[in-house]
This record gives C-alpha cells, sequence and structure tokens, in this order.
C-alpha cells in the first residue's frame, strides 16, 4: 500500500515552529504601524502617529522573544531566520519609513533618503544572512553584528513620536526644510541617512549578548 504525500500546505504548517509565531507577530506589528501611519494622512489625528510609533517597541519585543523561544526550544531553523529577516525589514524598515513620511519628510529628497533607509536595511539582512554562519564560528550564536542591526530604528520612531507629540510635524518639523536642486529636504530625514549607513558598514563590529 502506498501512502500519499502530504499536501504541500500541511508540510509548511508542519515546519513552523512556536518561535516562529512570535515573529509573525513582529511582523504583524510592522504592518500595523505602516496602515496607521497611512491613517493620520487622512484623518490628520496626530494620536494615530503616536499609535503608529508604539507598535515599533512591541515588533522589538517580539523580535527578542521569537530569538529566546528558538534557543530555549532549540528549534532554530533556516525558516525561522527568513521569516525574521522579512519581519524585521517590515517593522524596522518599511514602517519606520512610513512613519517618517506621514510626519512631513515627504519631499523629493526625503524620499530618496527613505527610500536608501529601507534598501540599506533589506541589504544588512541579507549579508547577515548569508554570513551568520560564518560569524557564529562553530557556536549555536553570532558572537558580534556587522553594522547596526535594524532593531536599532526604534530610536528613528522614538525621535519622531516625541516629535509628533510636541507638534513639531508636517511644516514645523525639526530642522525646518531646504531646497536642494529643486527638491525639498527636511535635516532631520538625515537620520534615517546615518541609520542606514551605520547598518550597511562591514567596520563596525558590535557585540551580541
Amino acid at each position: 500500500m502506498t501512502t500519499r504525500p502530504a499536501p504541500r500546505h500541511f508540510s509548511m504548517i508542519r515546519g513552523f515552529h512556536l518561535a516562529d509565531a512570535f515573529t509573525l507577530a513582529n511582523a504583524a506589528c510592522g504592518v500595523a504601524g505602516v496602515l496607521i501611519a497611512m491613517r493620520y494622512l487622512v484623518t490628520r489625528d496626530v494620536g494615530d502617529l503616536l499609535v503608529a510609533a508604539a507598535f515599533a517597541p512591541a515588533a522589538l519585543f517580539f523580535d527578542v522573544l521569537d530569538g529566546r523561544i528558538a534557543r530555549w526550544r532549540h528549534t532554530s531553523s533556516a525558516l525561522g531566520r527568513e521569516l525574521d529577516s522579512l519581519a524585521d525589514v517590515i517593522s524596522f524598515g518599511v514602517a519606520p519609513a512610513a512613519l517618517g513620511y506621514a510626519c512631513g519628510l515627504s519631499g523629493l529628497w526625503d524620499a530618496v533618503v527613505l527610500i536608501y533607509f529601507v534598501c540599506c536595511g533589506v541589504s544588512r539582512l541579507a549579508r547577515y544572512n548569508v554570513t551568520a554562519e560564518a560569524l557564529a564560528a562553530g557556536s549555536d550564536k553570532v558572537a558580534y553584528f556587522e553594522g547596526t542591526p535594524i532593531p536599532t530604528s526604534v530610536l528613528l520612531t522614538a525621535v519622531l513620536a516625541f516629535a509628533a507629540w510636541q507638534g513639531r510635524i508636517g511644516a514645523g518639523v525639526y530642522g525646518g526644510e531646504w531646497s536642494v536642486a529643486g527638491g525639498m529636504l527636511h535635516p532631520l530625514s538625515l537620520l534615517f541617512a546615518l541609520s542606514g549607513t551605520l547598518m550597511v558598514s562591514k567596520t563596525l563590529r558590535i557585540p551580541k549578548f
């Protein structure tokens, strides 16, 4: 008697572990942050910006927890690593950029900087995935990060949340605005440029605790 192979979708479900549920919660927080930042553009209710920003530390909580659970249960997998990277791109790359845009970093050069920031985050995570084994040096944990980890972007969302709370968004955003080569640039957006550059740095090494 021959046995039929399990449907592909059931095989995929069996490939998930408890830690992966927390990774998906991380991604859900990121998507929620993006959607609520978009809602602010309709409602102009500053409370929406504060709620959108609050999803960043929530995502960080789930991001830390999924790693701890995976190590505790010894269930680290390639699937989990890829899920973690995809979730981080949303929560700590796209969501902060969307929040920045909603807060008034919406000039031509601001958009270029925000796109650069997200691309740096994607590159940072891709590089980590292909070098993690070498950086671990035979142990089950990476000894250090090359460049700043993408979750450090929660500091950017904290700055934006504080600016929103003070009413320093839109035309009143910190640093004002500059006209550069026919496009507008808000100096505050340069924090995103700095964050992205630090993420892709190969000379900056940060111990992983």
